[in-house]
C-alpha cells in the first residue's frame, strides 16, 4: 500500500489521542521477531504495512482505532501470514507489559483507567470461589454448585453497593446529587435503585430522574456510510437543558423533563413534573455522568460520582483475559433485543460507537470520581452463552470477507472462542428477580 495513511490518530488507554505512526508497529513486530530469532527488517516493514491496511479497512473513516485494537490486529496479521512464533512473542510481550502495569498499584488499568488494587481484589475473590477460569466455572456446573456461585457474587455486589452508599452518608449534609456513572451495559440502572435503597434505609429521601429521556430527536444525529445513528455521544443529549434543570432543582424549583420514545426516536418535551425537597438527593445514572457538561453548574461537593464497570477476571482457555467490553456487548445484545427493538446483530456492527465513545467520553473522567463498584457476574457468562452463542458463528461468517465490518468480525470471533468451551446453562430460575443480572435478560423485580 503507497500513498499517506488516510489515519490520523490513535486513542491511547487512558483516553487521550495521538498521533498514528506505522513506525511504532514496525518495531513492536521487529522486537518479537527478534525474540524468537527473527532479523528481517524488510519483513517486518512489509508486516507493518499489513497490519496499516487491516486498520483502514476496519476503522477509516468510521471510527478512531485504541492501541488495543492496532495491537489485536498485529497479532491477526502475523498469523494470517504465517509467522505464528512471532505472533506468539507479541501475544507474551502484551501479557507481561500488562502484568509489570498491574505491580504499580497506584496506576490505572491499561484499558478503562481503572485502578489495579481493585483488578486485584475481583481476582483473588475469583480464585477463592473457583471462578477465574472458564474450567472452572464449568466445574462449578459440573458439580451442581452454580447456584451458590450466584448467591455468593450477587452478595459482594450487594456488597459493594452497600458500602458506595455509606460513602454518600458520611458525605452529608454536603452531598445534594449522587451520580452513577459508567460505560453501557454496566449496571448503571440497578446500582442506582440498591443504592437509593440503602439510603433510604438510613432514612434519606431520593428523587432519581431519567437522562436517557434528554436525547435530541434520532434524525437529529450524523450518520454513518451504513446509515447508523450515532447516539452514543455525549452530544446526543440535551446537555445545557440537564444542566439547567438540574441546576434549578437543587435550587428547589420545579421542572418538566422530556419524555424519549426509544422505539420512535422521537422526544417530547415538558413532559414529567419534578421538583427536589430540601432534605431529598437527586439520584442520576447516566453513560455520561462524568462529562462535566452535563453537571456544570453544579459544585463539587455537592456531588458524589460512583463509577461501575464489569471488571471481570476470566481465563479463557486460550489463556487470555475476557475483555470486560465483550461482556457488556453480550449484555447489551439481548437488552437492545427487548428494550430497544434491536436485532443481536445490529447491536453487534453498533458496537463500534460504543467503544469510541467510552474511550473519549467516559474514561478520561474516571480520575475523578468517588468510588469504583464491579459489575461483573461470572455466573453470568453461561446463562449469556445459552441465549447468545448462536449469533456469533453466523457473524464471523457475514462479515469475515467485508473489510467495512472487520471491527464486529473481531469482535465476533473473540467472544466465540470464549464461550465456545463453556458449559451453558439455560435455566435461571436460581437467579433472584433483583439481582443485577435481570436488567438484561428480563424477569426483574425493579422497573427500568
Amino acid at each position: 500500500m503507497s500513498g499517506e495513511c488516510p489515519i490520523k490518530q490513535i486513542v491511547k488507554r487512558d483516553g487521550t489521542l495521538v498521533p498514528y505512526d506505522r513506525e511504532r508497529i514496525a518495531n513492536a513486530i521487529f522486537n518479537a521477531a527478534a525474540s524468537v530469532g527473527g532479523k528481517d527488517r524488510d519483513t517486518t516493514e512489509y508486516l507493518a504495512r499489513e497490519v496499516e491496511k487491516a486498520l483502514i479497512q476496519t476503522y477509516y473513516p468510521a471510527s478512531i482505532p485504541t492501541v488495543e485494537d492496532v495491537q489485536d490486529l498485529v497479532e491477526q496479521t502475523l498469523i494470517d501470514k504465517g509467522h505464528a512464533r512471532t505472533s506468539r512473542a507479541f501475544i507474551i510481550y502484551r501479557h507481561d507489559r500488562a502484568k509489570a502495569r498491574a505491580a504499580q498499584t497506584q496506576s490505572v488499568e491499561a484499558t478503562d483507567k481503572v485502578p489495579y488494587r481493585k483488578i486485584y481484589e475481583v481476582l483473588r475473590w475469583n480464585m477463592e470461589h473457583d471462578c477465574e477460569t472458564v474450567d472452572g466455572i464449568n466445574r462449578i456446573i459440573a458439580d451442581e454448585k452454580y447456584p451458590q456461585l450466584v448467591t455468593d457474587t450477587n452478595e459482594r455486589y450487594h456488597n459493594e453497593v452497600l458500602a458506595g452508599a455509606q460513602r454518600v452518608i458520611d458525605r452529608l449534609p454536603s452531598v445534594r446529587m449522587v451520580i452513577i456513572a459508567g460505560p453501557s451495559s454496566s449496571g448503571k440502572t440497578t446500582t442506582t435503585i440498591k443504592m437509593g435503597e440503602k439510603l433510604n434505609e438510613a432514612g434519606m429521601k431520593l428523587r432519581a430522574i431519567n437522562i436517557d429521556h434528554y436525547f435530541f430527536d434520532l434524525e437529529m444525529h450524523p450518520k454513518d456510510e451504513f446509515g447508523d445513528y450515532d447516539y452514543e455521544t455525549p452530544q446526543a443529549l440535551d446537555l445545557e437543558l440537564i444542566d439547567r434543570h438540574l441546576a434549578q432543582l437543587l435550587d428547589g424549583q420545579t421542572i418538566k423533563t422530556p419524555h424519549y420514545d426509544f422505539k420512535t426516536g422521537k422526544r417530547t418535551l415538558d413532559i414529567h413534573e419534578m421538583s427536589l425537597a430540601d432534605d431529598e438527593i437527586l439520584l442520576i445514572d447516566s453513560l455520561h455522568g462524568l462529562y462535566e457538561d452535563m453537571t456544570c453548574s453544579i459544585p463539587s461537593s455537592n456531588k458524589f460520582k460512583l463509577y461501575i464497570e464489569t471488571l471481570g477476571q476470566v481465563e479463557t482457555a486460550g489463556g487470555a483475559f475476557m475483555r470486560w467490553a465483550d461482556n457488556r456487548l453480550m449484555r447489551r445484545m439481548i437488552r437492545d433485543s427487548w428494550h430497544r427493538n434491536l436485532q443481536p446483530l445490529q447491536t453487534l456492527t453498533h458496537w463500534h460507537y460504543v467503544r469510541r465513545s467510552e474511550l473519549q467520553n467516559i474514561i478520561p473522567f474516571i480520575s475523578t470520581v468517588d468510588y469504583v463498584v464491579n459489575s461483573a457476574l461470572p455466573y453470568e457468562l453461561p446463562i449469556l452463552k445459552n441465549r447468545l452463542f448462536k449469533y456469533f458463528p453466523e457473524a464471523m461468517a457475514l462479515y469475515e470477507n467485508d473489510p467495512k465490518r472487520q471491527d464486529a468480525y473481531l469482535r465476533a470471533k473473540r467472544v466465540f472462542e470464549l464461550l465456545d468451551p463453556m458449559t451453558e446453562v439455560a435455566d435461571d430460575s436460581c437467579i433472584p428477580a433483583k439481582a443485577l443480572l435481570r436488567e438484561f435478560i428480563g424477569g426483574s423485580e425493579y422497573e427500568y
